[in-house]
């Protein structure tokens, strides 16, 4: 069967509505972690056993990505004014997120707009306190794209940057499918311990679980910890609506990688343990990125379908990623910048990730279809054993070890 003939219903499973995590628990690693080993052993643990789990001989990588005060609430002018809801999704000018977040004065964001229909023409204000200094902030809609719109932001105080006025003006949006308004608890609660490069629209949830406490006992034993990037679009939450996956379009999302880790990775006899289903999907684009260059490519974006064809099939996984560190290099870059669509479905090769932590994920979703793809189709055994012993899921619930 061709990869896009699978079916999404074969991805679909019973999830209780109480089963759903609407909070975290207050000490983080406290969560349960079900542990599926290499030969499909299972075992229930602690998320605070998770350093004595993890081979000696691995490389623990995370992502680094910070949550946005993405969601912006405006009024229109006048006593009765109806309630626009503005969505940040990725920036436009400037399109780079740390020139973006760094703007002041002005600058543009595709964004999704709730209520669309009441804002036709104008702009939009927001009164904001930043820094003890009075701030208005102004909202205009300068063009539509599909279901989107470009959104141009401007403020009338030049020293102040546009990452100051979203966190003044915005909030954490949390997942829908908690069906809760957002809480003053989420602006922690959301973000991970090792969050620093802000961009995500959502937060790489696997990494929710971690503590410094956890992070000490990885390093004591030996075990190198690394960071890269990735941002987390609304498209993470964009179910699969097509009867088949051939028909779905994967989003696309930003990625950047240090030339240091990808030399690191290409040099590594370790194992490559990856921290939640973003890290996967970055670290997996690396090889075919890599392979992009050694066919002659730039290695700007991996399509969706990129790792189906001939393409690097036969390309071992130390090359390619040389490939990209030398391309990187030969151009006078440090970090690689680029993004991905990529979709991992069953009958994907798996090249460079050899383990994962991750949380239970929805049904008939995309992250279920990497889950199956790592586990040789095993998540209905796994998800079954989850749900008989009440573990919690979707992103505040509890965690999976896979090797």
């Amino acid at each position: 069967m061709q990869i896009t003939d699978i079916k999404i219903d074969d991805f679909d499973y019973p999830l209780p509505d109480e089963l759903i995590a609407r909070h975290p628990l207050t000490q983080r690693d406290a969560c349960r972690l079900l542990v599926r080993e290499n030969d499909g052993t299972l075992q229930h643990r602690l998320f605070s056993d998770l350093p004595s789990l993890l081979p000696s001989d691995s490389i623990m990588v995370c992502n680094n990505t910070r949550v946005i005060n993405a969601r912006l609430r405006f009024h229109k002018p006048g006593a009765a004014g109806a309630l626009i809801e503005i969505f940040c999704l990725e920036p436009e000018s400037p399109r780079d997120y740390e020139r973006s977040f760094a703007a002041t004065g002005s600058c543009s964001w595709l964004c999704f707009v709730g209520n669309s229909k009441r804002w036709k023409e104008g702009a939009l204000t927001l009164d904001l306190k930043i820094d003890g200094k009075d701030v208005r902030l102004s909202a205009v809609r300068t063009e539509r794209r599909d279901n989107a719109s470009v959104v141009q932001f401007s403020w009338d105080d030049s020293s102040v940057t546009f990452s100051k006025i979203i966190d003044a003006a915005g909030e954490i949006p949390i997942p829908p499918y908690l069906n809760r308004a957002t809480e003053q608890s989420d602006t922690t609660d959301y973000q991970t311990v090792f969050n620093r490069i802000e961009g995500s629209v959502a937060a790489p949830t696997a990494g929710l679980h971690f503590t410094p406490r956890v992070l000490d006992e990885i390093d004591a034993l030996g075990i190198p910890r690394r960071e890269l990037t990735l941002h987390v679009g609304a498209g993470t939450f964009q179910p699969v609506k097509s009867d088949t996956i051939g028909d779905h379009t994967m989003h696309s999302e930003f990625i950047c990688v240090d030339r240091a880790l990808i030399e690191e990775l290409a040099a590594t006899g370790r194992k490559v343990i990856a921290v939640g289903t973003t890290s996967v999907r970055t670290l997996e684009s690396l090889y075919h990125l890599g392979c992009m260059v050694i066919h002659g490519e730039k290695p700007c974006e991996v399509p969706q379908w990129y790792p189906y064809t001939d393409h690097g099939q036969d390309i071992p996984t130390p090359d390619a990623l040389r490939a990209l560190a030398g391309y990187l290099s030969e151009n006078g870059l440090d970090r690689l910048v680029a993004s991905t669509r990529i979709i991992i479905a069953p009958g994907y090769r798996y090249r460079v990730v050899r383990g994962m932590v991750t949380n239970f994920h929805q049904p008939k979703s995309t992250l279920l279809l990497l889950v199956s793809a790592f586990t040789g189709g095993d998540w209905r055994r796994m998800y079954s054993e989850a749900l008989r012993e009440r573990y919690r899921f979707l992103s505040y619930g509890d965690a999976q070890l896979l090797l």
